[in-house]
């Protein structure tokens, strides 16, 4: 343990605060999990339970040196993240923004591909064969639409939506009454046509 301190520790471009513990410190950078970092450490003869702003200058450097090639420090092929790559055919582990940037060209390669993985990348739907029936939802509720308000009356643009009725029932009558009126002056006119003859 050395004794000088540092608030920061910036390993492969990350800092990471020197008052965690190394365990959790490194696992802090994408790309390196818990039991990675437990392997590095037990690799490199380092106390797990120090704090990593106690690190050296060497450590740090031995720590960069084994996350960038894991293989040269005798690690297993299945601890690596990036097996048989697509195109170089080599195992690596990947870290901080090169897991994204090659996620993102795999799934584009996939859309060029028009795969099937290609297709339900597309539409954003499940690609493992997940189940898709209940879960997975996107957008509006499935089934029967609830009740809606009430529609209302016919009384053009303007009229209100409770007091169309009444309105029209109001006007009912006075409809009527002109329409008895208007019948007899009609039954009349044939009446007088008659007596001319």
């Amino acid at each position: 343990m050395s004794e000088q301190y540092e608030n920061l520790v910036r390993i492969l471009g990350n800092d990471i605060h020197g008052e965690l513990n190394m365990l959790i410190g490194l696992s802090q950078i994408k790309g390196i999990g818990y039991m990675f970092a437990n392997s590095m450490l037990q690799v490199l003869k380092i106390s797990p339970h120090q704090k990593i702003g106690n690190l050296t200058a060497e450590q740090v450097s031995a720590i960069e040196k084994i996350i960038q090639d894991p293989k040269a420090a005798n690690f297993p092929i299945w601890f690596l993240n990036r097996r048989q790559d697509i195109e170089t055919g080599e195992d690596m582990h990947l870290v901080t923004s090169d897991i994204a940037f090659n996620i993102r060209n795999d799934v584009e390669r996939e859309k060029a591909l028009f795969s099937w993985r290609g297709y339900r990348h597309m539409y954003g739907l499940k690609v493992r064969g997940q189940r898709t029936r209940c879960t997975g939802r996107k957008g509006g509720a499935v089934g029967v639409a609830k009740g809606g308000k009430v529609m209302p009356a016919k009384g053009g643009a303007g009229a209100p939506a409770g007091g169309g009725a009444a309105v029209a029932d109001a006007a009912a009558p006075a409809a009527d009454a002109a329409d008895a009126e208007a019948k007899p002056a009609a039954d009349a006119k044939p009446a007088a046509e008659e007596k001319k003859e």
